[in-house]
């Protein structure tokens, strides 16, 4: 297969429509590179044909394509590792299908990686979307910058560009997509971003729902214990575990310098708490060194249930 230094990657669901304008605006927006470049669709369990019209797009294009089809709906994160790991281009984009990201883009977000950045993502300073999406996405990119530390404005927007390497080692699964930048932190990867434009969307409708908040949640939690404590997790556990052992140890000396006392302590609430203290602490340790063999371990593969690949 012929060498390309570009790989767009876009993961599609139920969005038929916009893919032939879609094409249209990446390959207008792209003829004035050098460069080759591919695409790399991933179909994730479409209802609406858009698996028909992307194999029909790949009969039109002059370019590399890829079609992955999920048999299910899996989301963006299995999504997006499945194109990552069939993307042979030195620098990798990520975009979403709905036609919300502007292709003309792509060249200068790319031109900012040669400052010196492995990761640049766009920042999508005016959104159109509801009032109630863009306040709900204000303040989950304002907490996760700063429970994370890394400064973002637009954590998830679906506009970024990679270098290679850092597509190469970071491991999505779940939802973890959100969380992208602080992944690639967390790996060393120098990552900036950069102002965007952004559409209304113009076929469809929004994929984003309630339920995604509290998952949101779960999921930060999920990425700053891997970003912090992945290969170490007896850091994590070990000093909490420790301090309950203390607190527990403290509580039955005491109790124990009063018994000599003569003071009865068999019904003191204090007993049972220190007991309970130790016992947490123990527990809380141990899990830590389990997680330490886990960690010691070589990690499971991941797969997806993909129904097809086209190339």
């Amino acid at each position: 297969m012929k060498k390309v230094q570009i790989s767009i990657i876009i993961p599609v669901f139920n969005e038929k429509e916009s893919l032939t304008q879609l094409l249209k605006a990446i390959e207008h927006s792209m003829n004035t590179v050098t460069a080759d470049y591919e695409y790399v669709f991933i179909d994730d369990g479409s209802s609406d044909g858009s698996f028909d019209t992307l194999k029909s797009l790949k009969m039109r294009t002059s370019k590399d394509m890829t079609i992955i089809r999920f048999r299910k709906n899996m989301g963006k994160s299995p999504a997006l590792a499945s194109g990552f790991a069939r993307a042979r281009g030195d620098i990798v984009v990520t975009m979403d299908a709905d036609l919300q990201d502007d292709p003309s883009e792509i060249q200068p977000l790319i031109q900012k990686l040669q400052d010196g950045y492995d990761m640049v993502v766009g920042w999508r300073k005016k959104r159109s979307d509801m009032q109630g999406k863009i306040r709900l996405s204000r303040i989950f990119n304002f907490v996760v910058s700063k429970a994370a530390h890394v400064p973002l404005h637009d954590m998830n927007c679906g506009l970024k560009v990679f270098r290679k390497r850092v597509v190469e080692e970071i491991d999505l699964y779940g939802e973890l997509h959100r969380f992208i930048p602080v992944l690639a932190v967390s790996k060393g990867f120098k990552v900036t971003e950069m102002s965007v434009v952004h559409h209304e969307r113009k076929f469809g409708t929004s994929k984003f729902g309630s339920t995604r908040i509290m998952h949101a949640s779960f999921d930060l939690i999920t990425t700053i214990f891997l970003a912090s404590f992945k290969t170490r997790p007896l850091q994590i556990f070990g000093p909490i575990g420790l301090a309950c052992i203390g607190m527990g140890i403290i509580l039955l000396v005491y109790l124990s310098y009063i018994h000599l006392l003569g003071v009865p302590i068999g019904q003191r609430p204090l007993l049972q708490l220190g007991v309970l203290f130790i016992l947490f602490g123990v527990q809380l340790f141990s899990t830590g060194l389990i997680g330490e063999l886990i960690t010691s371990q070589n990690a499971r593969k991941v797969t997806y249930p993909i129904d097809e690949v086209i190339t």
